[in-house]
């Protein structure tokens, strides 16, 4: 793969980088900067701005709406994303549950929901894990039991982040108990407004509710809402992962992530010297520069083997390693680089509207929050330990 961009690619990050400038609100590149909490109209707001401009989901294929994008124009948007401080895009419908609709749903079902992921419809959020059944998915015990024309869906799932927005989930369900656990599961898509649906707001260290419980007590759902065929949601399951994973790896949040640290490293301390002349500080920062390069590069080729038609095996659990535990480690020197003002946690001042003041400087507010949330990286989308078995089994 050539690694040195070419002027087309270029221009293409110069257009992206324009269109930032013009079009995203400095009111919220102002909260990312920051480390203020988005709320839901935020998410939407810049949801509808990027589906205006056809940039949503431009890794999707045309037929779709999306720009047939390659592998180094996404990674070209995402780090320009990262560095105009824009929010995230919320992946559960758009870098998740689309491709696996394109991949194995019907007709039917992507010239219908497909366009609702876009144009800001549903929001959608992701039914895998259960209090018994996170890395070892294929554990989980939520049933669907066919009744006429409609599933009726009993259980309950752990972990749902932002649930408490979503009009719509993506489940795993258990359908048969025959055989081997994994060849029991299906897939189906439930209206988070069916009744028997009960969601709640789990409050994380950071203060925040940012995932919940929902728990299913005789849910009906279409059974046109089953995505491929009954019992086979373990392939799809597993499909998604492997996106989901790749995408942990976060290249442009710890891009972002590594250039704040060295904004702040620079900055004059109390003793008159900047931490960057710390030689072990400069070290540590250096070892995970050079960390990040090799990840990006690895990140490039595992994509540009997707866009070929390749499934990403192993080396999405390799990078859902190595992206987890460099973006912890940023966020931990970032901690140790804000010195004093990394102790106190005032969830109140991230409020939208709030009053209260933080502590310390501006740029020293979000450290211990990023910090607390980044913890779970090594947990969802499978444990590191779950990924290292993988690699183990896969490749050793």
């Amino acid at each position: 793969m050539d690694l040195t961009y070419t002027d087309e690619q270029l221009a293409f990050r110069d257009a992206v980088r324009a269109c930032f400038a013009e079009r995203l609100p400095a009111r919220l590149s102002d909260k990312v900067r920051l480390g203020k909490r988005l709320t839901k109209r935020d998410h939407e707001e810049w949801h509808a701005i990027l589906h205006e401009q056809g940039w949503l989901a431009g890794s999707w294929p045309k037929a779709h709406g999306g720009q047939d994008w390659d592998a180094v124009q996404r990674h070209l948007f995402e780090e320009e994303m990262t560095r105009a401080c824009a929010p995230r895009i919320v992946p559960f419908g758009v870098a998740m549950l689309g491709p696996v609709l394109q991949a194995f749903g019907s007709d039917e079902q992507q010239a219908h929901w497909l366009p609702r992921i876009l144009d800001g419809s549903d929001w959608w959020c992701q039914g895998y894990s259960e209090p018994g059944a996170g890395s070892d998915l294929a554990s989980l015990t939520t049933s669907a039991v066919r009744d006429g024309d409609h599933y009726v869906v009993n259980g309950q799932k752990a972990w749902t982040t932002l649930g408490q927005h979503a009009t719509m989930i993506f489940c795993l369900v258990r359908t048969a108990r025959e055989g081997k656990p994994q060849e029991g599961i299906s897939f189906l898509l439930i209206d988070m407004a069916s009744p028997g649906i009960d969601v709640r707001p789990v409050l994380l260290i950071d203060g925040e509710p940012e995932v919940n419980e929902v728990f299913f007590d005789d849910v009906r759902v279409p059974v046109e809402n089953l995505v491929g065929e009954e019992n086979a949601g373990w392939t799809y399951a597993k499909y998604l992962l492997t996106h989901e994973r790749t995408n942990i790896a976060g290249v442009s949040f710890a891009t972002a992530g590594l250039e704040n640290l060295k904004r702040i490293a620079r900055l004059e301390q109390a003793g008159g010297r900047p931490l960057i002349e710390n030689p072990h500080f400069a070290a540590r920062i250096a070892r995970v520069e050079i960390d990040l390069m090799a990840m990006t590069t690895t990140n490039l080729r595992v994509v540009s083997a997707a866009a070929a038609g390749q499934a990403p095996g192993p080396e999405s659990s390799m990078l859902k390693i190595k992206g987890s535990l460099l973006r912890q480690e940023i966020n931990a020197l970032t901690r140790s680089a804000v010195g004093p003002y990394a102790m106190p946690l005032v969830p109140e001042a991230l409020e939208e509207g709030s009053n209260t003041e933080s502590i310390g400087p501006d740029y020293a507010a979000a450290a211990t929050p990023a910090y607390l949330n980044t913890r779970k990286l090594s947990i969802y989308g499978g444990s590191n330990e779950i990924q290292r078995t993988i690699i183990a089994k896969s490749l050793l």
